[in-house]
């Protein structure tokens, strides 16, 4: 027999007075010490077990430390052996394809050799080992993204000066001008221009013609660069006839080559009426809002929109199939759906958002240039949509609708000419990811026209 005398005295002991549970916080409690009497009978000793004794030959701990790894060099596998005067070999003979040799230039410079050194030893001059270099780079990076050997082929004799001249694009637009490129058998000038084109397009936003050039097509916005060329001597001249030319040969979309038709051989009178209504209806463009979503946003917001989510490559149906009700309910605000959905996004509780009730979804686009062509930054995009509003009625607003290459926005106005009645649902708000090195967090109001 043994007995036991409480001491414990803390202020988060629980009081049983009455059998509730006073809050330990709010009141504090403090008990009588007490006794407390028990009986400890043999069967209530524990026997010892063989299962927690520690073995006398224990296993052999697993070796956890793992030795470090350094990345996969991009030298080829048949020159990794080669020393310096080896690697100078190759190079001063060419003794292999020029992507294969350009890695050998670096790892020069790592054994203490300088471009001018170099240039003494095997003939190939700073500027050209810069060009290997990085078109070595680019090629690499085109292949990691795509698996069309026929594309990346074509590079193989003489490609560094093309691939040089796309360094600036990201890998999408690499892929694509370097199609572009092969396709159209442009020279080194040409991919130079391309180049520049394709990133200086996005800011060319309100110049004449800007509108009728697909930004997603690398011969539009090359097109594009020689458009506004001309523009810059006389109306008529050799000279801009010429440049206009020179446009229409790599004009990729039938609007593009429309307007640059236009301008070589003028158009008609009805259709010039066309062209003046269009853009009388263009001043009435609707404005929608496209809101940069700030870090810590929704967690500093006094009120919240919870919506469901839906990929665009998923199509219409999973649109459909979406929860058209989520009922935030009781003290708590518990939200529940009428049915179990796999992916949700919660928003700021914006007006636009807050508006929608019953049917919102949120739609997400993998590239914004599919959305907003004119402002495109390769970066995905959440449309949100009122399912409800899905009847084609305001000439000036946006809807979701299905098109052959997937899921698109197109304008009301635009819907009624071709005697669409319904959609997917309007469009009320179009949301950015957030992003540190963008300048304008403010709510931002484009005019999508």
């Amino acid at each position: 027999m043994f007995s036991l005398k409480s001491s414990i005295s803390s202020p988060f002991t629980q009081s049983t007075t009455h059998g509730l549970f006073t809050n330990p916080i709010t009141r504090p409690v403090y008990p009588l010490p007490r006794t407390v009497s028990f009986t400890v009978t043999a069967s209530m000793i524990p026997k010892k077990s063989s299962a927690n004794m520690i073995p006398r030959n224990p296993p052999a701990r697993q070796q956890l430390y793992q030795p470090f790894r350094p990345p996969s060099s991009p030298i080829p596998t048949k020159f990794r052996s080669l020393d310096s005067a080896g690697k100078i070999e190759v190079l001063a003979g060419r003794m292999a394809l020029w992507f294969e040799y350009a890695p050998l230039i670096s790892s020069l410079y790592t054994d203490g050799f300088t471009p001018p050194s170099i240039e003494e030893l095997t003939g190939i001059s700073s500027i050209e080992q810069n060009r290997l270099i990085v078109g070595a780079q680019v090629r690499d990076s085109i292949l990691q993204s795509i698996h069309e050997p026929e594309l990346i082929a074509a590079f193989d004799t003489g490609g560094a000066e093309l691939l040089y001249e796309i360094r600036l694009l990201s890998t999408t637009q690499r892929v694509a001008a370097a199609t572009f490129i092969i396709d159209r058998n442009i020279d080194s000038k040409g991919a130079q221009d391309l180049a520049r084109a394709i990133k200086d397009y996005p800011n060319r936003r309100g110049d004449v013609g800007w509108l009728d050039f697909d930004y997603n097509l690398p011969g539009d916005c090359l097109s594009f660069l020689y458009y506004r060329q001309s523009r810059e001597n006389k109306n008529p001249s050799e000279q801009r006839t010429s440049m206009l030319l020179q446009a229409l040969g790599v004009a990729e979309s039938e609007k593009a080559k429309n307007k640059l038709n236009t301008e070589l051989y003028g158009e008609k009178e009805e259709e010039k009426e066309k062209e003046k209504k269009k853009k009388e209806e263009e001043v009435k463009a609707i404005r929608i809002p496209v809101v940069r979503l700030k870090f810590g946003e929704v967690a500093g917001a006094s009120s919240v929109v919870v919506l469901p989510v839906c990929k665009a490559e998923e199509g219409e149906k999973k649109i459909l199939e979406a929860p058209m009700e989520i009922i935030a309910g009781g003290e708590f605000k518990v939200v529940e759906a009428e049915k179990g959905w796999k992916r949700w996004v919660v928003l700021p509780g914006w007006n636009p958002v807050a508006a929608i009730g019953k049917g919102g979804v949120a739609v997400s686009f993998r590239d914004d240039r599919k959305v907003l062509p004119w402002d495109g930054k390769e970066e995905p995009l959440l449309v949100v949509t009122d399912r409800l509003r899905n009847v084609v009625e305001a000439d000036d607003g946006y809807y979701l609708v299905v098109a052959e290459n997937g899921l698109k926005l197109e304008k009301g106005s635009e819907l009624k000419a071709r005697e669409v009645k319904e959609s997917l649902g309007m469009v009320v708000l179009v949301v950015r990811p957030p992003r540190e090195d963008d300048e304008d967090w403010q709510t931002s109001h484009q005019n999508w026209d």
